[in-house]
């Protein structure tokens, strides 16, 4: 038998939880599937639906929409290079960065498949200024959808690998139309949250608070199929992940770390560096071969001094799916999903990766840098 293991969730309440339960209550019994038998991600969401009575399916409905996205945003990269979407346009995002083509038919393509539901109250994507309300011909839900919608878009040109990130959260305003405070809400808050990497094979990883599941597409099929059931980061690391060229401008605590992890002082045996660049390579690779990776305030940018990574569309949703793999995820000083954001584009440092090590870099940042 292959079992898809149901872990008891970290953040789990009456308002944030996956579909409703006490707290405290046992989740269910765990999810198995024959030796032979072939479970697409489909099945995998709709057989955890059934373990909850209450569910009304709206969820389920919303996530399957999410692999959806991951199999169209799919087909269009893989013919990248013979039809006209790779390069830049002409447009400059929120963030000040060039956008890609790419980009912004992802952007496109997540927005046009989800607006007209009826199961989202708002959503908010890391290339608007602002929310992106429902259109008035519209039914709003009860529910709220954050977005990157192609991390990682300066490495298409040269064929690495890009990814999609996504949250899901739970409305807090009345009905009718959504609010920025239904965006604004921590991580813990959150329903479900993962992430579409689009490398030598497209994965969907997510989590719905009852551990981390990955699903691999099967372009024949055209399905994405469980491949790697109730993920758990090793608990021997093997890689950190850094940007090293920015190390000069780091602050004592962070270069301490570094040298740490490189066995200088002697305290642990070498970990091996890699670094892609793009934040869901490297991300995936961490989740499934253990260690770290860090992405560290700096003083290169003076705009930036809280660091690059965004805290709604890249830091949560990862911290929560690390979270349920056994990991931790920390901007340096506490938990990234205990923290209340304060705005839709807000920036945090990164730390991301096996418990201890994250542990040990905010025992540096302590020591050295305040």
């Amino acid at each position: 038998m292959t079992v898809a293991k149901i872990i008891k969730p970290r953040y789990t309440n009456n308002e944030n939880a996956f579909y409703p339960q006490k707290e405290g209550e046992n989740m269910s019994a765990p999810v198995t599937y024959s030796s032979d038998s072939i479970v697409t991600i489909e099945r995998h969401i709709l057989e955890e639906q059934k373990t909850y009575p209450e569910a009304t399916g709206v969820l389920t409905s919303l996530l399957y929409d999410i692999a959806l996205v991951g199999k169209y945003i799919a087909s269009r990269i893989s013919r990248a290079g013979l039809v006209d979407i790779l390069g830049a346009t002409s447009s400059i995002n929120v963030q000040g960065e060039v956008v890609m083509r790419l980009d912004e038919l992802a952007d496109e393509t997540i927005i046009r498949l989800n607006q007209h539901t009826g199961r989202l109250a708002v959503m908010a994507s890391e290339e608007h200024p602002d929310i992106i309300p429902i259109p008035e011909q519209y039914p709003t839900g009860k529910y709220v959808l954050l977005f990157d919608p192609l991390d990682g878009s300066s490495n298409i040109d040269v064929n690495a690998p890009v990814g999609t990130i996504f949250s899901i959260y739970r409305r807090i305003s009345e009905e009718g139309p959504g609010t920025l405070s239904d965006c604004l809400q921590p991580g813990k808050n959150m329903v479900a949250g993962g992430y579409i990497l689009f490398g030598t094979s497209t994965m969907l990883v997510y989590t719905s608070g009852n551990g981390t599941h990955g699903f691999t597409l099967d372009p024949m099929l055209g399905e994405f199929l469980l491949s790697h059931p109730n993920i758990q980061i090793p608990s021997k690391p093997k890689y950190y992940s850094v940007n090293q060229g920015y190390d000069i401008y780091w602050s004592e605590g962070v270069r301490k770390f570094t040298e740490y992890l490189q066995g200088k002082d002697g305290q642990i045996k070498p970990l091996s560096s890699r670094y892609i660049g793009s934040l869901v390579g490297d991300f995936h690779r961490t989740l499934l071969t253990g260690g770290i990776f860090y992405y560290p305030a700096d003083k290169k940018d003076p705009k930036r001094p809280t660091g690059k990574l965004r805290l709604l569309y890249e830091a949560a949703p990862l911290a929560f799916v690390m979270a349920q793999a056994g990991g931790y995820a920390s901007d340096g000083h506490q938990d990234i999903l205990e923290i209340v954001p304060h705005d839709l584009h807000q920036r945090v440092p990164l730390f991301i990766g096996n418990r201890e090590l994250v542990e040990k870099a905010e025992e540096f940042i302590r020591t050295y840098d305040t």
